[in-house]
């Protein structure tokens, strides 16, 4: 077994020995293999025009292989983008994305801006095709750059091409339209008649799915661009393109209503599509085939034995020379035995890496899926709980109002804390199930700090009252009296931290702590501390006590309620603002509860004068004798949102559906509009738009049961002027409709 490794040595001394000798001539050798990667290069190039792409993909292969070994990584960067251009028009978009990525990364250690501008393009529309909009946009942003700094027409107009196709992809078609129409003047004067048939094609495509009115005679103008497109294609042999130019034609004979021919163009494109398809399968398989194929080894060896061939002429040294390079030939035979073995290995570890990758990519969908049910379920119950609950909420508010007997008015006010107890329920789990969607954005308002801590601690004072509690209130005057955030996130948190605090604390105190930590002329950083001195939480419960549903245990659940949803609304909410959640807790002793957060500094105070959920101040005479329109289908509702308001001495009509609604204000004259939004017919958002078409005066709230899908911007740019959730609470309800008309809230205008 020792005379293995001693034959290893005993040839690698030999081996060494001449390296000296052989030295003169490797510089001649890497200039040989550079100029024979430079013929693969230029053959892979006329093979990619001449559509041949079986020996294009061959002959970028074994480019590849060469220059692998090559310190040439310019040259490197060369083949990587040829080799990624080839599999992008053979729509094998992940490995063109691998081989652009390697491209760029070598590209950006060499001050060539032309190609590496190429590279930045050919990325974005790998990255459009893959469905990774922005960061295509990314790469197509840096390439404009860099050809615009260069005055490169032809490369900007390039670019121009690739963002019209990225804003197609975006369905942002009249973005799109405009990019191909920039374009085209560009490709004609360069005779690139590729890029023009292609962006006539592609423009054709965007006239069609233009909306309604966007333009005139859209239908027309994409007939005509996709003739010029065309035309160009049937004297050029760019079967993609014309397989294109079939599809857009076969929807241009549907919205012409000529069924007959756009079946015809239909055929058309699925043979030219199938035999495409074909060809670039052959074209791929071929180029497997030509990474893996072993004989590639015996070529190395070859052009070794050539390369030594040349040696030997060069240098006479008789029977030593001879020896040496039998030598040279046993190693180079076992290293390719070793590189056989590999192979075998590499090739098996493969087929397990990418039966694993499936595994997960299989795991990942699912548990997307599993996501997506989940959040669709929530948004759906919790809006549907909010019908039955507004005519529990509504119908106890009204009895209430009649002057029941004591003891009915006792079993009313368990009904009532109920019903709000539930609507609090179903807003943590909207609210948690939008943060778990990211459908929740930060917001930047200028506003008092102090007054806004002060206007929740009014809020649970009550609460606080009736559990024998006080709050204690520590604010760190150097604190600037005017920040910029988001104050409702904040007061969302101080009401659930706080909140939490009070509940869980009896005949005790809460301490509320703001201070400073430090200050520089437009930031500050504030440490918020809350802690009381109640039941604590132990340490097993503390590593999960911020997870959705979970309370510190099922006997204190019990005992004061709760889902535990409120802590994970912190925990996500100061997450999203830049900040953590922590806690310090003992059984029996109490808990701390402190997060740091960083504000801008503001010089100005343009503080609500109605923070939500705090003081509601309504002059309900001003009210009087106002008509209102409620437009609702649901007969309940209407029954008790006409009632509640008639109660208080409104003038009520009521409209079922939208179009209706429209008809009545035509008709009428209203001092304010309630609007459902979720209604047969037209929705209430497609009503407010319609009457805003003749009526941009009159004041429309939105009273709706909102769901996760819903953004709330959507309403004011529709027309709505404020919004109130149903159930709502009746002080807050009349509190908006008050502020609605008195203070003239427009709605925001387009």
């Amino acid at each position: 077994m020792d005379s293995i490794p001693n034959l290893y040595r005993t040839l690698l001394l030999c081996f060494g020995s001449i390296l000296l000798s052989f030295g003169s001539f490797s510089q001649e050798a890497n200039l040989d293999t550079i100029a024979t990667i430079k013929k693969y290069q230029k053959e892979a190039e006329t093979s990619i025009r001449n559509q041949d792409f079986d020996n294009a993909i061959v002959n970028l292969t074994k480019a590849n292989k060469l220059v692998s070994k090559s310190k040439n990584d310019e040259l490197k960067a060369e083949i990587q983008l040829e080799a990624a251009e080839l599999h992008y028009y053979l729509q094998n978009y992940e490995k063109a994305s691998l081989d652009i990525s390697k491209a760029v990364s070598l590209l950006n250690n060499f001050e060539n801006e032309e190609k590496l501008g190429h590279a930045y393009n050919l990325n974005g529309l790998i990255l459009t095709q893959l469905g990774k909009v922005s960061e295509a946009e990314t790469y197509l942003k840096e390439a404009d750059k860099l050809f615009t700094k260069n005055n490169d027409e032809q490369g900007q107009a390039n670019v121009i091409l690739s963002l019209g196709l990225l804003e197609l992809k975006k369905q942002n078609y009249k973005a799109a339209v405009n990019y191909f129409d920039a374009g085209i003047p560009l490709f004609n004067s360069y005779n690139l008649s590729y890029q023009e048939a292609f962006s006539y094609i592609k423009k054709a495509e965007g006239l069609l799915n233009l909306e309604a009115g966007a333009t005139k005679n859209s239908l027309s103008q994409a007939s005509i661009s996709l003739a010029n497109g065309m035309q160009i294609v049937d004297s050029k042999p760019y079967p993609r393109l014309q397989a294109e130019g079939y599809k857009i034609a076969s929807y241009i004979a549907l919205r012409q209503n000529n069924y007959e021919l756009a079946q015809q163009y239909i055929d058309l494109y699925e043979t030219q599509k199938d035999s495409l398809q074909q060809v670039y399968l052959k074209a791929i398989s071929k180029g497997v085939d030509a990474d893996s194929n072993i004989l590639d080894l015996n070529e190395q060896i070859a052009t070794q034995q050539s390369e030594l061939d040349k040696q030997k002429k060069s240098i006479n040294f008789g029977k030593m020379t001879t020896g040496l390079s039998i030598a040279l030939i046993v190693i180079l035979s076992l290293l390719t035995l070793s590189l056989y073995k590999n192979n075998n290995l590499r090739a098996k570890a493969n087929e397990l890496l990418q039966d694993k990758n499936n595994e997960l990519q299989l795991a990942k969908e699912k548990a997307e899926k599993a996501s997506l049910a989940k959040a669709q379920f929530l948004s759906t119950i919790t809006h549907e709980l909010r019908t039955p609950l507004y005519a529990v909420t509504g119908l106890t508010h009204l009895l209430l109002e009649e002057n029941p007997m004591s003891h009915q008015k006792e079993h009313l006010n368990s009904l009532k804390f109920s019903g709000e107890y539930l609507l609090s329920l179903i807003n943590n789990i909207l609210d948690l199930n939008k943060l778990e969607a990211n459908k929740v954005e930060i917001e930047k308002t200028t506003f008092s700090l102090k007054k806004r801590i002060n206007d929740v601690l009014i809020a649970l004072k009550k609460s606080a009252d009736d559990r024998k509690n006080n709050l204690h209130f520590e604010f760190d005057e150097t604190i600037p009296s005017s920040l910029v955030g988001d104050p409702l996130k904040l007061s969302q948190i101080l009401i659930n931290l706080i909140g939490n605090s009070v509940k869980f604390t009896q005949n005790g105190d809460v301490f509320v702590r703001v201070k400073k930590l430090e200050e520089t002329k437009s930031k500050v950083t504030l440490h918020f501390e809350i802690e009381d001195n109640g039941v604590g939480i132990s340490k097993k419960k503390q590593k999960s006590i911020f997870e959705t549903f979970s309370q510190a245990s099922l006997q204190i659940n019990r005992k004061f309620g709760g889902t535990g949803l409120g802590l994970s609304i912190v925990k996500n909410l100061l997450e999203l603002m830049g900040s953590k959640i922590h806690l310090e807790s003992q059984l029996g002793k109490g808990s701390k509860f402190w997060f740091n957060i960083n504000f801008d500094v503001s010089e100005e105070i343009q503080e609500e004068k109605n923070p939500k959920n705090v003081i509601y101040d309504v002059d309900y005479v001003a009210l009087e004798n106002r008509k209102i329109l409620v437009v609702e289908d649901n007969k309940i509702n209407q029954m008790i949102t006409r009632k509640i308001l008639e109660k208080n001495k409104m003038k009520c009509m009521v409209a079922d559906n939208g179009m209706e609604a429209i008809k009545l204000v035509e008709e009428n004259e209203f001092d304010v509009i309630l609007m459902d939004i979720h209604m047969p017919g037209i929705s209430g958002i497609e009503a407010t738009q319609k009457i805003r078409e003749f009526n941009k005066q009159i004041p429309i709230i939105a009273l709706t049961a909102v769901t996760i899908d819903e953004n709330l911007d959507d309403f004011y740019r529709a027309g709505f002027n404020e919004i109130i959730p149903k159930p709502f609470k009746t002080e807050e309800f009349f509190e908006k409709i008050y502020r609605t008309i008195e203070a003239k809230i427009f709605p925001v205008k387009n």
